[in-house]
């Protein structure tokens, strides 16, 4: 893919949602809402200031992430779907960590 985004915005794939609750029941297509999480493909330089000066993104290519239900503009590129967003519309980022252990 040749495509680099310019500036403060940033190119993500959305993360395929689970087709099956945890009790599970099937989610047909049509009650499913577009996933809310996916990685970073490709990420601008960083946004300037009023200095001219560029202040670098806190997001790298393969970081997951969360972004707002109506966030950024969805865009077809070499036959894939995916969406170019500003940094401001990430919600934050996604870090492994071990499983949350539930109280008894």
């Amino acid at each position: 893919m040749n495509f680099r985004p310019l500036h403060d915005r940033v190119l993500v794939r959305r993360l395929d949602e689970e087709e099956t609750t945890a009790g599970g029941i099937i989610i047909p297509d049509t009650a499913k809402e577009k996933p809310m999480e996916g990685e970073i493909i490709a990420a601008g330089s960083g946004a300037k200031n009023e200095k001219g000066e560029v202040s670098p993104l806190d997001v790298k290519a393969g970081d997951r992430i969360l972004f707002g239900k109506w966030s950024g503009t969805e865009v077809k590129i070499d036959g894939e779907e995916l969406i170019i967003m500003k940094e401001s519309d990430i919600l934050g980022i996604i870090e492994d960590a071990a499983p949350v252990k539930k109280a008894a």
